[in-house]
């Protein structure tokens, strides 16, 4: 008999820990080669880890919600015969369930249970504010009362932290803290993670009858304190302008077959919008920069995002990294293969990290324009508006009429703290221009 080490695998480069959400086998059962142990989950990242051997689970090292670092081990399995070496660190593929946005949540450590101190409390605290506030004497009114900046009043890190330092100064007296304790404000990058907790009741609750209370998933838990934080961090603002792109749709209906037989791939309009933003992004690199506090932080690369929907209904935005150097056939490559390995559940993590600037369409759903809300840390996004055949004003030497053309809009939102109307309406200008003077004669 001998004992292999199960251990977290590498998940990609810029991941280095992840959650335990459930364990597949307990102690004492049974285990196939290739087959799953248990399940994990990053900040966009939910997967299963596999066993590279068979035979008998005889030790657990991590209980469900712990936090574990890529390389450590969290199982024991007792094999028949000599197990092989694991690899600590093997690169694995894992499957992605939701958007986008670069990882702005606070970072956990490694903490042991929880302690039972708090256990007589109503109120949901991680067992990191727990333990810090048993190593600082902070009491269990003095933890519930404390107002939280985490999603549906959750105490977060910070706000323990803050607290015991205004206590330490004498600002706040326990345990009087309702009346005096600061509200705490979102400060830019400083996304408190949205509560992810697994619900009692599985299935959906039916309320007399009628409707139904249904939770989050957890992927949707995350979107929705993504989204609420960018809303309170950046100062959103939009310009929209129409687009005729008869040009584009005449070319592509003219090249898509020849180019999916040399190519292999299919020519959709994404990569061409793709191309024309690139080249805006170059001449107004002010759109092509990030916000850390009262520093701007300009990006030497353009890393295009390009959210997706996928098909449970959650976001995702695989990154085209260095999008300025490709051609269309490049570009077209790049779209094609990240989001078919999205909606394919295969995408890695270091897919989704690195983006500059963030690209939306909209028109797939049939919208005509939209508001989209800013990728953190980001300050821009453009959404991509459904073609329209419409009656426009032509202008020709020999005088105007009217004619049928192919118009679009584009909806820019940008953050006005660093990125003011003049840049932002400039820029989709630009991406405009670029889309307007495509050249229908090009060579693909």
């Amino acid at each position: 008999m001998a004992r292999f080490e199960l251990k977290l695998p590498k998940m990609g480069e810029s991941v280095a820990e992840a959650t335990i959400t459930n364990w597949l086998k307990e102690v004492g059962d049974k285990i196939e080669a290739d087959e799953a142990v248990l399940e994990i989950a990053t900040d966009k990242v939910d997967s299963e880890v596999p066993s590279e051997v068979s035979g008998v689970l005889v030790e657990q090292l991590f209980g469900k919600d712990d936090l574990v670092q890529v390389g450590q081990t969290i199982a024991i399995i007792e094999t028949e015969g000599d197990a092989p070496q694991a690899s600590p660190a093997a690169e694995v593929v894992v499957p992605v369930e939701a958007v986008e946005i670069e990882k702005t949540i606070e970072t956990v450590k490694d903490v042991v249970a929880a302690p039972q101190d708090f256990s007589g409390s109503e109120k949901f605290f991680s067992p990191l504010v727990k333990n810090i506030a048993k190593e600082e004497g902070v009491s269990v009114a003095e933890l519930e009362n404390i107002q939280g900046s985490g999603k549906d009043g959750r105490v977060t890190k910070e706000d323990i932290l803050k607290y015991i330092e205004d206590r330490k100064s004498g600002i706040v007296q326990a345990p009087k803290v309702v009346e005096e304790a600061p509200k705490a404000v979102v400060q830019p990058q400083k996304v408190a993670e949205p509560v992810v907790q697994k619900s009692q009741q599985a299935v959906p609750v039916s309320v007399n009858g009628g409707d139904e209370i249904i939770e989050m998933d957890r992927m949707r838990k995350l979107i929705s304190g993504y989204m609420v934080a960018s809303v309170q961090t950046s100062a959103h603002v939009q310009s929209f302008i129409e687009v005729d792109v008869t040009n584009i749709v005449k070319w592509r209906d003219k090249v898509k077959t020849a180019f999916e037989k040399r190519e292999g791939e299919k020519l959709t309009f994404t990569p061409i919008m793709m191309e024309a933003v690139a080249k805006a992004l170059k001449d107004f690199p002010g759109m092509n920069i990030s916000v850390d506090g009262d520093y701007i932080i300009k990006k030497k690369n353009i890393n295009l995002g390009m959210a997706a929907a996928l098909p449970n209904g959650n976001l995702i935005v695989p990154v085209i990294k260095n999008a300025d150097q490709l051609n269309l056939v490049g570009m077209a490559k790049a779209v094609n293969d990240l989001g078919n390995r999205a909606k394919a559940g295969k995408l890695k993590p270091d897919d989704t990290q690195g983006g500059t600037y963030t690209v939306t369409n909209v028109g797939t759903f049939g919208s005509v324009f939209g508001t989209p809300i800013i990728n953190q840390p980001q300050v821009g996004i453009l959404a991509l508006g459904a073609i329209r055949k419409v009656p426009a004003v032509i202008e020709t030497p020999e005088g105007d009429f009217i004619g049928i053309r192919q118009k679009m809009f584009l909806s820019h939102s940008y953050d006005h703290r660093v990125v003011d109307g003049a840049l932002g309406g400039s820029f989709v200008k630009r991406v405009a221009e670029y889309l307007e003077a495509f050249d229908v004669d090009r060579d693909f």
